[in-house]
């Protein structure tokens, strides 16, 4: 049995139904490993079906644009059986009592909610059925459902949803491990291309993001922070600021402590937006940047580089005698590679409006993780997590950033302290410079080949951030991450150097880099063993085998990836003839339990510019995609994503300050630079999981090993560096 079938979430939910205030069925649900079901909350509107046959579906978790908000509410529709365009869909609260996890992070959601929620579409059809069998005095086996009607298959009698609905709320909810659910082959709603539910919204403009948010008589906030995180205000002259046309009022903020917490800072609240802004410059304010002052890009490097000759501080892995087979190896190939800081650049700046009063608060924000939110708030003012309600409002991108919640936190104080509500908004060039980065990292590669060109040592001193044995936040390495399992002799080592800029999840988090470095390293093996860079992959991977920690969910299935590989390979016309100064670049990755391959075309300018012409995509995420056209929007969006950052993307951090300011001098792929993208899915036989992160790590070393075609140069270093590419 497959490793991921193994480890399925739990199929056993707790279900209680009711009357919903309109008169008809509504359905609530939970994990069973509640207490018992008289634990769980008070009803809410999971699924809410209306005497008029109105059906609402609720879809629980944060909308950061990866489509959750279209796809999950998909599995209760096609286990109700109720068209599509007939549905109605509500953005719950954030409360993870009601609604378990709300979280927008890791791919989960398709993951977690799969079969779940397609019980809960099947336990009110139950229940519907029920309803329609005792008035019509007839056995519910002999009535079917069809577009949101019970149809009695003996008299061709006929009854709409709405019709039973509150009698349906008057029968017990049925064990959902016991229900039969629909045959893929009979889906009329997963499987089937969607648009989003909010796309007509959007693209009229109407109010759904959080910078939208409006309530009665909110003023408007802006913080200044120390440009160097853990900094503190030494002294500041605020009159100015607070005699500025349309400014209310101007105070300062004692930091909480928490580095991803409240910062130490002066607030401003005004009429306006702009009216806060004018007056920032009116600010005389003297920092104590304490030590991270003394912290730069450059040093940084240096440091990492003098670790090349040392020995690990720590093992991550080791299998087999690492140092006697590179002795004993036909070949010898080392390398060392980096990657920057980059910044997450969602399109909507953070943001939040908070309305604190009587010892509540009332937060409207686009978060993707409400509840540590909610946390951090309650600490901070000093009141119960109850009293803080959290609307998630939709997020413009997200990419892991709003995964912390730091505004959330800034916004209530500045309202509390003001007595106002206020909606907080950064700038573009605070949510470059204030905010959590994907760390950078650096890795001293070593492998050795036989004479058949079989790997047989691998060793990788892994350099990164954090204090002892502690990586900082998204900084580690896994001591399973590929090639981890496929070479005899491996040896995994980590040293760490401090870093006061706080570090967090950036898409595919860790693998956005540690694809480019795998990947790419290999490249390098097949060339030194003289063969074709798929031929040494396919070699590499071998016969189809699950590798890894049998108890682990993630263990990898090398048949899924050579599976993807080949499809790849043959969708971009491997090994085909190219123009001078133009390849091919192939590579594949694990993570968030999908496979994707990679071939990426590019073509290499005499100016040293890359021009990428095609990108090819084969992805197994199981056996079902719930909403293709979903699917392809978040894989195509992960090419572009992951082109934009292996081109053109760096933080840099001088005297412990970030120096980009804004998207002039941090570059985001533009529709001029975004190639076409073929994708292709196999379905395999494994529980379906997300699709936001797994596509992004092949695409970066697929990009370089392109270039290294087109040029003979290899980049060991992103962003591509155009000047080592100029003939």
């Amino acid at each position: 049995m497959n490793a991921q079938m193994q480890h399925q979430p739990s199929r056993r939910l707790v279900l209680k139904a009711g009357v919903a205030l309109t008169g008809g069925l509504m359905i609530s649900f939970g994990p069973a490993n509640r207490a018992s079901a008289q634990a769980m909350q008070p009803l809410n509107s999971h699924v809410r079906i209306d005497p008029d046959g109105r059906v609402t579906l609720v879809s629980h978790n944060p909308e950061i644009g990866q489509g959750v908000k279209t796809s999950i509410p998909m599995l209760i529709a096609e286990e109700l059986d109720v068209p599509w365009q007939s549905v109605r869909i509500d953005q719950a609260l954030a409360d993870s009592a009601t609604y378990g996890r709300q979280v927008a992070g890791g791919s989960m959601a398709t993951t977690l909610q799969y079969e779940p929620l397609r019980r809960v579409g099947a336990a009110a059809r139950h229940m519907l059925v029920a309803a329609a069998a005792q008035r019509w005095s007839v056995p519910a086996d002999s009535c079917t459902t069809s577009a949101g009607s019970i149809v009695h298959s003996g008299t061709g009698r006929k009854l709409g949803y709405g019709e039973v609905a509150a009698a349906a709320a008057l029968l017990p909810a049925p064990d959902p491990a016991t229900l039969k659910l629909k045959d893929p082959k009979d889906f009329k709603v997963i499987g089937k291309p969607h648009g989003g539910v909010d796309n007509r919204a959007i693209v009229t403009g109407k109010p759904l993001f959080g910078i939208d948010a409006r309530v009665p008589g909110m003023a408007y906030a802006s913080y200044v922070r120390c440009p160097v995180f853990g900094g503190t205000i030494r002294s500041a002259k605020l009159d100015k600021a607070r005699a500025a046309n349309g400014v209310r009022a101007v105070f300062a903020v004692e930091s909480n402590g928490a580095i991803e917490g409240l910062s130490a800072g002066v607030a401003i609240v005004a009429d306006s937006t702009w009216a806060a802004r004018k007056a920032r410059s009116l600010l005389e304010i003297e920092w104590d940047e304490g030590d991270g002052a003394s912290q730069s890009s450059a040093a940084i490097a240096a440091r990492a580089a003098a670790f090349k000759d040392r020995m690990p501080q720590r093992s991550l892995a080791k299998v087999g005698d690492a140092d006697a087979a590179l002795a004993a190896a036909v070949r010898r190939v080392s390398a060392s590679y980096a990657y920057p800081f980059i910044a997450h650049a969602a399109m909507e700046p953070m943001n939040c409006t908070a309305h604190y009063k009587d010892g509540q608060v009332e937060l409207w924000v686009p978060t993707q993780n409400p509840e540590p939110g909610r946390a951090q708030v309650a600490k901070t003012l000093g009141i119960a997590p109850e009293a803080v309600k959290i609307h998630m409002l939709r997020c413009g991108g997200g990419f892991g950033r709003r995964l912390i919640n730091e505004f959330m936190v800034e916004a209530a104080v500045i309202s509390k302290q003001s007595g106002l509500p206020v909606k907080l908004l950064w700038s573009r060039e605070e949510d470059l410079q204030n905010a959590p980065l994907r760390p950078a990292g650096f890795h001293h590669l070593e492998a050795g080949l036989d004479a058949n060109g079989a790997v047989t040592a691998w060793r990788n001193h892994f350099i990164s951030f954090g204090e002892g044995d502690t990586f900082k936040r998204s900084a580690g390495l896994s001591p399973s991450q590929f090639p981890s399992g496929f070479v005899p002799a491996f040896d995994m080592g980590a040293s760490v150097m401090p870093l006061t800029h706080p570090t967090g999840p950036l898409r595919a988090p860790g693998n956005n880099a540690f694809g480019f470095v795998m990947q790419g390293f290999i490249d390098e093996l097949a060339e030194a063993a003289r063969m074709d860079p798929l031929a040494f992959r396919q070699q590499l991977l071998g016969d189809a085998r699950l590798v890894g920690d049998p108890a682990a969910r993630d263990r990898f299935d090398s048949g899924r990836a050579r599976a993807v590989l080949d499809a790849v390979a043959k969708s971009a016309g491997w090994g085909r003839t190219l123009p001078p100064r133009s390849g091919l670049g192939i590579a594949f990755h694990f993570s968030h339990l999908g496979y994707f391959g990679t071939v990426v075309e590019a073509a290499v300018g005499r100016d040293g510019v890359v021009k990428v012409s095609k990108v090819w995509m084969a992805g197994d995420v199981g056996r079902q995609i719930v909403n293709p056209s979903g699917a392809l929007n978040q894989v195509e969006g992960s090419v572009h994503d992951a082109l934009g950052a292996a081109l053109g993307q760096q933080i840099t951090l001088e005297n412990g300050r970030v120096v980009q300011g804004n998207f002039d001098a941090y570059r985001l792929t533009r529709m001029s630079d975004a190639p076409p993208v073929a994708v292709e899915f196999l379905l395999s036989d494994n529980p379906p999981t997300g699709l936001g992160e797994p596509a992004y790590p092949p695409v970066p070393p697929a990009l370089v090993n392109a270039i290294f075609a087109a040029t003979g140069v290899r980049i060991r270093s992103l962003p591509v560096d155009s000047a080592l590419l100029k003939a």
